[in-house]
């Protein structure tokens, strides 16, 4: 019997599980995937909000600009790339002009720190490659990059650590409440929990109607972006926006964590949700507006496109909060752009409350926040493009919520995640996942068990 069992291992499932964690609690964290981070978390911009964008009183708004405060600390603890390099959101006439003012002053309403307005000539002093024509911009020097993937993989990794039981290959088919706990199942297994928490993404409305009436719809919305070769890197320093619309922040131009840049994305609907194709007319609307911020982003220097899909809820917030007339089942969906952003947020404020409801939270004993990880200075180098040795990926395996497939891999130390996106180091590290986990080579796979990467021998040894 679990304390708590989290459905979900994105970053907000991880933050949460974390957060739990440092109490005496038996924890499960239920994933369907065949690793963490395998939603919309890995496919994020990774860009920590400001908190200028949300209406003032909305939870959004709340938890956007507490968890921006805790990036530092967590990223610290966590071994997490993370700089604040600001934003900017560009204005290109007069009526744009007036809704920085208007963001401006949600953002102070926020709580959100060092707000101004950049003239044209102070806009170019500090982003020599934004279009001459702009006007002007609002500057959040609190506005930061992270590596999305690497830490929704730390928050897990930490809570493992600290005494968390991580479930892969768990699809939840049903859930029903037995006496004073909750039974979890999947097609071939359960889990018994007294507390529930629902992180499951573009699918938490499914999740929540299986244990509680109907009270919320999730409209997934997909994200197509560019990521760029670091050659295109140096091109802005800041995360650079248009003026926000009704369909969200725009496109925008943002260096990423490690040096790469970000392109997009083009947002549309009406897909399934798990449809993370890309498509030639949305990847031209990401390029157009992408230029139309910075001329000078060219994609010809793309090493991959890719998209995702965010959790929309009709409610225009995120829901946190026990389900109505189902005690200890609590929801943490809708959770959208500043989702990633908000996530250390989310978990405090959502444990308060299942504190709150009846979970006993009793702080625990040699709690350890800190996940180290180092780059390893020797030894045979597997990514060049990444400078990747053979013992940074083995490391990745053997760790806690080690890494199984070829992208966890990826998601843990960048193997493949260079120009030439594995295309000379993936048979490598599948050949060291391998050995490490004693399978053949052949059962290796790149993602979940529908991405196969060997089919079978064409030839060797005299047989058929």
């Amino acid at each position: 019997m679990y304390d708590v069992a989290i459905i979900g291992a994105g970053v907000v499932g991880g933050a949460i599980a974390r957060e739990l964690s440092k109490y005496n609690l038996q924890i499960a964290v239920l994933e369907k995937g065949t690793d963490v981070s395998v939603g919309a978390s890995k496919a994020n911009s990774g860009i920590v909000h400001a908190g200028y964008d949300p209406e003032e009183g909305t939870l959004m708004a709340k938890l956007n600009a507490e968890g921006n405060a805790l990036f530092d600390t967590v990223c610290g603890e966590l071994d997490v790339p993370f700089r604040r390099n600001g934003s900017l959101v560009v204005a290109f006439d007069g009526g744009q002009m007036s809704l920085l003012e208007t963001l401006r002053k949600r953002g102070i309403a926020n709580g959100v720190p060092g707000l101004s307005i950049l003239s044209r000539d102070e806009l170019r002093r500090r982003e020599p490659n934004v279009n001459p024509e702009a006007a002007g911009a609002l500057y959040a020097p609190t506005a930061g990059i992270a590596d999305p993937m690497l830490l929704t993989v730390s928050l897990i990794e930490n809570a493992v650590m600290n005494g968390a039981e991580l479930f892969l290959n768990f699809t939840v088919t049903a859930i029903r409440r037995e006496g004073g706990h909750y039974v979890i199942g999947s097609q071939d297994a359960s889990v018994n929990a007294r507390f529930v928490v629902n992180a499951a993404g573009v699918f938490s409305d499914a999740i929540h109607n299986m244990a509680a009436l109907p009270s919320f719809t999730i409209h997934p919305r997909r994200g197509q972006y560019f990521l760029l070769d670091k050659a295109e890197g140096d091109l802005v320093s800041a995360t650079v926006f248009p003026c926000p619309d009704e369909t969200g922040k725009g496109i925008l131009v943002a260096p990423t964590a490690h040096g790469n840049l970000l392109l997009g994305p083009a947002s549309d609907k009406g897909f399934g949700r798990d449809d993370t194709a890309t498509t030639d007319e949305a990847l031209h609307v990401a390029r157009t507006g992408a230029r139309r911020l910075i001329p000078k982003a060219a994609t010809r220097n793309t090493i991959r496109t890719f998209a995702g899909v965010r959790a929309e809820a009709d409610t225009g917030d995120f829901i946190l909060q026990e389900a109505d007339g189902t005690p200890g089942f609590f929801d943490a969906a809708g959770i959208k752009s500043p989702g990633l952003t908000a996530a250390p947020a989310i978990a405090a404020y959502l444990v308060a409350m299942m504190g709150e409801r009846g979970l006993t939270l009793r702080k625990k004993d040699g709690f350890n926040p800190l996940v180290r990880r180092s780059a390893s200075p020797y030894g045979r180098v597997i990514c060049r493009c990444e400078t990747v040795t053979e013992n940074d990926i083995t490391h990745a395996i053997r760790r806690p919520a080690g890494a199984r497939t070829l992208d966890a891999v990826k998601r843990r130390c960048r193997a493949g995640m260079g120009r030439c996106q594995g295309g000379f180091c993936g048979p490598k590290v599948q050949q060291i996942l391998s050995k490490e986990l004693g399978i053949p080579m052949e059962d290796v796979v790149l993602e979940g068990c529908a991405s196969p990467i060997l089919m079978g021998k064409t030839k060797g040894g005299g047989t058929e």
